[in-house]
């Protein structure tokens, strides 16, 4: 209490009786992969795509990270830490090219028609034979052509041609092969009718290249030495990982299945030790939707709310090397996630929403693919004609129905965060009816602007959550040992997974409105 002296008239500041929680951010990535240079093992913040190539360089045909950082950005986000990890060797060489070969235009040796390239970089030696067409009827300058993995012939493309259209020999292989990408050559008329002579081209690593396996323990790091993805643990403000390396790298054949899994596998414990951020996984390359599903259930079998599965890779642009690439779509949702809370809020699911930078997909799933995906927690990114390509899930990889829901859990990710952060100013008050009022006041003020924003359900504040703290749960052991209980309970909004229209036919000849 103040002391007064003189006469007169005093004017005292009182605290509130209320003190107001501001919501803490969502939309901020981690992530970990290889970069040609920057600061190794220490998280850095990027706010823009500009400021990550100033840090750690541009588009590298060998590294995932810039390409997913890009698409991050370009979905919307607009923060990000980074971690470089050290790649094996001289701690920044580049993983091996994938193996490539040219096919030459007929009766000219000098000028190629295809680049030819194989998508997996420790793989068995791949042939190509082209051959003359086996159908009769097939148009002039077309031909065959079979893809070969030691003497046995795993692809075989019929009646294929260099001109444009549905035989164009690109779109054919590109669309269907797990094996090769083709990559056109500009040609004139006549070289195109004149097609390719029969050949055999191998594609394979020269010998001389050594392929460097990837530790994966480097990749998750030590907590102590604030490496790996393990120095997250300093920045509490990060939601959501992503590690976009680890599966080109799986894919390339420099991380064995195991490394992957364990990789992924501690990626899920680190968001559930911290819980307040999601890991968002990429399934392995070349799956269809059988493939993903057991890859899901038997071999990894993930059971977490804090983690989200996507498949199938998207197909995207690498300025590194000019032409359309196979890659993890983790950058580019995270960024979509930033992007949903920004427009529409955490409690919004993340999902049919336009993948930008998208420009199709490994995998066009059928109806009966996503009904068994969509129960497993397996989100599907689909390509809609003339809705572009969309992320079409919005599960967790839990089998709690609670926590079903990515929204779900993100926005209780939020909650937890803004009143942990709002109510600080609680320690050491006095524990008695006063400091509980004022704590019900503050978290009741807070969550009812949440029910107003539409992010809980019910017609009223009082059906969308209960703040509780008062003698019912503040007993005079749990005051005497310095504690002060609240609890409280939300209804939050779910999505409209599935609508139902019910159609039924009436007799007519009466009037509606009647």
């Amino acid at each position: 209490m103040p002391t007064y002296l003189s006469p007169g008239v005093y004017v005292e500041e009182v605290p509130a009786a209320t003190r107001p929680i501001a919501g803490v951010g969502t939309a901020i990535a981690g992530f970990v992969g290889f970069a040609p240079s920057g600061p190794l093992n220490t998280p850095t913040m990027v706010t823009t795509w500009q400021q990550y190539v100033a840090a750690f360089g541009e588009f590298t045909e060998e590294f995932a990270l810039a390409k997913a950082v890009y698409g991050y950005f370009n979905n919307g986000g607009g923060r990000a830490y980074i971690v470089r990890v050290p790649y094996p060797g001289d701690g920044n060489a580049p993983s091996p090219a994938l193996p490539t070969g040219q096919l030459e235009v007929s009766g000219s040796k000098a000028t190629p028609a295809l680049s030819v390239r194989a998508q997996d970089a420790n793989s068995d030696p791949i042939s190509v034979e082209v051959l003359s067409p086996s159908s009769d009827s097939a148009p002039a300058g077309s031909f065959d052509v079979e893809v070969k993995v030691g003497d046995d012939v795993v692809e075989n493309y019929s009646s294929v041609t260099l001109g444009a259209g549905n035989s164009n020999v690109a779109t054919v292989v590109n669309t269907a092969s797990k094996l090769i990408r083709i990559e056109e050559q500009t040609l004139t008329a006549d070289l195109i009718k004149a097609g390719i002579d029969p050949t055999t081209l191998t594609l394979a690593v020269p010998s001389d290249v050594a392929i460097v396996e990837i530790d994966a323990s480097s990749v998750i790091g030590d907590t102590a030495q604030r490496t790996g993805f393990s120095g997250f643990e300093m920045h509490e403000d990060i939601t959501m990982i992503v590690a976009p390396d680890l599966a080109v790298a799986h894919r390339n054949g420099l991380v064995d299945l195991d490394g992957f899994k364990a990789v992924q596998s501690a990626l899920i414990t680190h968001c559930e030790l911290m819980g307040n951020r999601m890991a968002i996984l990429d399934s392995p390359a070349g799956m269809n939707a059988q493939e993903v599903s057991d890859w899901r259930m038997n071999t990894t079998g993930y059971d977490s709310k804090f983690a989200a599965l996507y498949w199938p890779w998207i197909n995207m642009l690498d300025p590194a090397v000019g032409h359309n690439v196979v890659f993890p779509p983790s950058g580019h949702v995270a960024g979509l996630w930033a992007s949903n809370d920004s427009s529409r809020g955490v409690f919004k699911a993340p999902a049919n929403e336009v993948l930008q930078g998208a420009l199709g997909i490994e995998v066009n799933a059928t109806r009966g693919e996503m009904d068994l995906l969509n129960p497993q927690g397996v989100n599907t990114i689909k390509a809609f004609p003339g809705r572009g390509v969309r992320v079409w899930g919005a599960r967790t990889l839990s089998s709690d129905a609670e926590w079903r829901y990515i929204n779900v859990r993100r926005y209780f990710n939020y909650l937890e965060e803004s009143i942990l952060q709002g109510t600080q100013w609680c320690v050491f008050e006095p524990n008695d009816d006063k400091l509980w009022g004022r704590i019900r006041r503050t978290i009741s003020a807070f969550l009812v602007n949440e029910w107003r924003s539409g992010a809980l359900f019910g017609a009223k504040a009082e059906q969308a959550f209960f703040v509780t703290c008062d003698g019912t749960n503040n007993t005079a052991e749990s005051i005497d040992a310095g504690m002060v209980v609240v609890d409280i309970a939300v209804a939050p909004v779910k999505p409209a997974e599935f609508i139902v229209f019910r159609l039924a036919q009436f007799s007519g000849g009466s009037s509606i409105s009647d």
